[in-house]
């Protein structure tokens, strides 16, 4: 599937961040990367969890009160529920940008949660790949199916 230049022709499969295309072969280290995405986002959730343990602590030194604290506690279990749900749901469907766009803020809040998507998700594939890989064997098969079809004029034949 290539021209005289060499290069290939078709669709190319799309980047997954901290993999790149290895996703398509499961080549080039992929394991071993997400290996080290598994460590690193629950690393990451670790010490985002300590980060905010180290807040609850500054508020109860502050004396807020307990419906402040309760507050605080609450906002953040909720967001990181939210985070969560849409991280995992990203994984395997395009999310909607303007949706996305207006939940920023919250999925700011609830980064624990999606570290911790992000953690599930790659011990068994990297983070989006079944999405990428059904994108890509369909763009595939259109490219095989355009460029198997008849071309030139069936008029202009030679009839034998």
């Amino acid at each position: 599937m290539s021209d005289e230049t060499g290069t290939p022709t078709g669709p190319r499969p799309e980047p997954i961040r901290f993999f790149g295309t290895t996703w398509v072969d499961h080549d080039g280290g992929y394991a071993g990367r997400r290996a080290a995405v598994a460590a690193g986002s629950l690393a990451a959730a670790v010490a985002s969890c300590l980060i905010l343990r180290f807040a609850y602590e500054g508020l109860a030194i502050a004396a807020v009160g307990g419906f402040v604290t309760l507050l605080v506690v609450v906002m953040f279990a909720i967001c990181s529920a939210i985070a969560f749900r849409r991280t995992w749901e990203g994984f395997t469907e395009r999310p909607d940008p303007d949706t996305q766009a207006s939940l920023r803020g919250l999925l700011a809040i609830g980064f624990v949660g999606a570290l911790l998507a992000y953690f599930f998700r790659s011990l068994t594939e990297a983070p989006g790949e079944k999405l990428h890989r059904q994108e890509y064997e369909a763009a595939r098969a259109e490219h095989t199916r355009r460029a198997s079809r008849r071309t030139g004029n069936p008029s202009r034949k030679r009839h034998r």
